[in-house]
């Protein structure tokens, strides 16, 4: 168990977060802040009394200021505006980097050691953001990205073929959003290739659906956008991180070089532990696959280029 753990946002995300770390007990507290007052200790101060009911000690707590984060080991950042229907992700790009600017320089003042997991949309630049405004080391910023991409994969494949999720195993790499590259050709259920199981054409609907996943929950929700599954990834990230678990997992991370790319935020495997990013693994791509990985990594170099015009 870490000492402190942060959660940046008292959102839909943010709130499920802190409620999640601390059902979890990953950490001695739990601080959630954000810049509406009343919010984050009213959120915390409601988590905290359901500790008797669920049976964790990890203390909850808001607060509108970074001092109470002071030596905080992990901060997951949900700050920002949040989609709305008709939304793209880059529509959020200005404002979110602003205010990404602002929390990021509140982390590197208050705990300059720590690990930054970004939820924030849109995901791959705001976690460059991070990056550039923190000076922190690769390897402790992260993007929550594959994790949950994946997710949405595995959870439509146990759908069409009304099996346990527990089985499936895939993998989502690229950029967070409708470039997402889905390997089929990594995709197994209990160890049988998901080709053998389902035939291409189902396949590539629920390669498409996993693509447009946030979307689908916008459009329905109509005024707002997920939470239980970002939350949840990013928490399994944190869990990795804050118990060593040494996990695979796939998040967006700065590359040097791997996938013959550099100097981007993509999704990749990485290794998660202790120390963070512990090393990005390179897994054997088909010519489509690079392609397709090639033409998302371009996706997140344009909108990162956008975000500088915009100065």
């Amino acid at each position: 168990m870490l000492k402190k753990i942060t959660v940046v946002g008292g959102g839909n995300v943010g709130a499920t977060c802190s409620q999640l770390l601390a059902l979890k007990e990953l950490a001695q507290e739990v601080i959630l802040v954000d810049v509406v007052e009343g919010v984050p200790q009213g959120k915390g101060l409601d988590q905290w009394e359901s500790a008797p009911i669920e049976g964790f000690d990890s203390r909850v707590k808001g607060a509108n200021d970074y001092e109470s984060s002071a030596g905080s080991e992990i901060f997951i950042v949900t700050a920002g505006i949040a989609r709305k229907p008709g939304m793209s992700r880059d529509d959020l790009l200005k404002t979110n980097a602003g205010i990404i600017r602002s929390v990021s320089s509140e982390i590197k003042r208050v705990a300059p050691k720590s690990i930054i997991i970004m939820v924030t949309n849109p995901l791959d630049v705001m976690a460059q953001v991070a990056l550039e405004t923190t000076g922190f080391p690769r390897e402790r910023v992260i993007g929550m990205a594959g994790v949950l991409d994946t997710a949405r994969y595995r959870s439509f494949i146990a759908l069409e073929l009304n099996v346990s999720i527990e089985d499936i195993q895939s993998l989502v790499l690229g950029g967070h959003g409708d470039t997402m590259v889905p390997l089929a050709s990594y995709t197994s259920v209990s160890g049988i290739p998901l080709a053998q199981l389902m035939k291409q054409d189902r396949i590539d609907a629920l390669v498409d659906r996993a693509r447009k996943g946030g979307g689908e929950i916008v459009a329905l929700l109509k005024t707002g956008s997920a939470y239980y599954a970002p939350a949840a990834a990013a928490v399994q990230m944190a869990e990795a991180i804050a118990k060593n678990k040494r996990r695979i997992l796939p998040c967006a991370a700065w590359l040097q070089g791997e996938y013959g790319m550099k100097d981007l935020f993509l999704g990749v495997p990485v290794l998660l532990g202790e120390k963070g990013m512990e090393r990005i693994v390179e897994v054997e791509l088909s010519a489509s696959e690079k392609a397709a990985l090639a033409a998302s990594a371009q996706a997140v170099r344009t909108t990162v280029a956008e975000l500088k015009a915009l100065g």
